[in-house]
């Protein structure tokens, strides 16, 4: 897993490459003429995934439940010139998300890669916690993993991307469901790593620490419980709170050539918050 301040050559890769910008061509990767599926696309860090894809060339499907925000982030993406494909989905519904990855695929041609970013957000330690955590992160992320291989298998080779997270990775006491089923991804991401190296299907995930973005879980804390927003805040060496598009570039960049030789791996970025 990596951990720490140093990362060896994902750490050197991401020193040198620029920050990705939101607006404008994205000049430190190139996915001209790639296919991605990005579950979860239509606010925060799914958004920004999205946009840098389409920054970089790559034609783009996202999907969400929402149909408004899913609608501006398509005219967003729309913008860079590439082939869109937008669709709303329940990822809690099996079908659904097996119907989206197919005719997702159909519209842009293929699927090279695959980003699993949605969450359904189970907090609580309740039977709808852990129900929303293990139908939307964990057993989506699986379906929609398991729709794509065959088009992947067919471009011979692919990259699958799940987006996991710091609770994952450390005791989880406020979110114990969402923190046990983002372990079960990077547990899922080694083991199907493992399994589909030879087919030249490289499996990675990225586990952000704390984001902040206009409608977000950290900006509704900050308003509705200021103390836990503080206190987390303190905790991270960098001293705030993360941005959706810096869990993009890490994205990215596992999902590039770049990173062809890397796969099996949990990415954190986190500012240094597990380091404390």
């Amino acid at each position: 897993m990596l951990r720490g301040p140093t990362y060896g050559p994902i750490g050197a890769a991401l020193a040198i490459a620029p920050l990705l910008q939101e607006s404008g061509r994205n000049m430190s990767f190139i996915f001209t003429g790639k296919k991605v599926l990005i579950t979860g696309a239509s606010r925060g860090i799914g958004r920004s995934i999205a946009l840098g894809f389409a920054a970089a060339g790559a034609d783009v499907a996202i999907c969400a439940r929402g149909a408004d925000k899913l609608a501006e982030t398509e005219g967003e993406l729309r913008r860079h010139g590439g082939m869109v494909h937008a669709a709303t989905c329940d990822l809690a519904d099996g079908d659904a998300v097996t119907r989206f990855v197919a005719v997702a695929a159909q519209a842009l041609g293929g699927i090279d890669i695959l980003v699993n970013n949605a969450s359904g957000y189970g907090l609580a330690d309740d039977e709808a916690g852990w129900r929303a955590s293990i139908e939307v992160d964990l057993l989506a992320s699986v379906r929609a993993s398991r729709a794509a291989l065959p088009f992947m298998e067919r471009a011979g080779g692919g990259a699958i991307v799940y987006i996991s997270s710091i609770a994952g990775v450390e005791p989880s006491v406020r979110t114990p469901p969402y923190g046990a089923v983002k372990a079960a991804l990077i547990q899922y991401t080694m083991t199907q790593a493992a399994a589909l190296a030879a087919k030249k299907i490289r499996i990675n995930a990225v586990a952000p620490g704390s984001i902040e973005f206009p409608g977000g879980v950290w900006d509704v804390r900050k308003h509705d419980a200021p103390a836990v927003y503080e206190r987390t805040l303190r905790s991270i060496p960098s001293g705030r709170f993360g941005q959706p598009g810096e869990i993009a570039n890490a994205v990215l960049f596992l999902a590039s050539d770049l990173a062809s030789w890397i796969t099996g791996q949990t990415l954190v970025v986190d500012g240094g918050q597990t380091l404390t």
